[in-house]
């Protein structure tokens, strides 16, 4: 099954995507970064640790330090899917996370993309 697969992924497998993908649209890691920390709770040792540990992404997110409780207000179509309709828990903090680093890759205002919020 699809979601199996997408758990069992490593957060350092899909990081260094992430990374091209804000790069390349002119944007910068520390951009990606921010609005991972935003929405996990992480600080960037703690997102440096999870890609060196290898964890998956089922791991990520269980042991992320606090979930933003406005990552709620995260909506929009990522894989062809909105992601306030998802159900399955961990799924839908996935595609949150890529629904943020594709708002980042497409210039939003950081702003808007930590959903009013100016803390990271």
């Amino acid at each position: 099954m699809v979601a199996d697969r997408i758990r069992r992924m490593t957060f350092a497998s899909i990081y260094p995507m992430y990374v091209q993908k804000v790069e390349r649209k002119d944007r910068s890691t520390a951009d990606l970064d921010r609005v991972l920390t935003w929405l996990t709770g992480y600080d960037g040792p703690g997102l440096a640790r999870a890609v060196a540990d290898e964890v998956d992404l089922e791991t990520f997110f269980a042991e992320a330090p606090a979930m933003n409780p406005d990552a709620v207000l995260i909506t929009g179509v990522i894989c062809g899917v909105r992601v306030e309709e998802i159900t399955d828990p961990l799924m839908q903090q996935i595609r949150w996370m890529d629904k943020l680093v594709d708002e980042v890759a497409r210039g939003k205002k950081m702003s808007s993309i930590l959903r009013g919020s100016t803390a990271a």
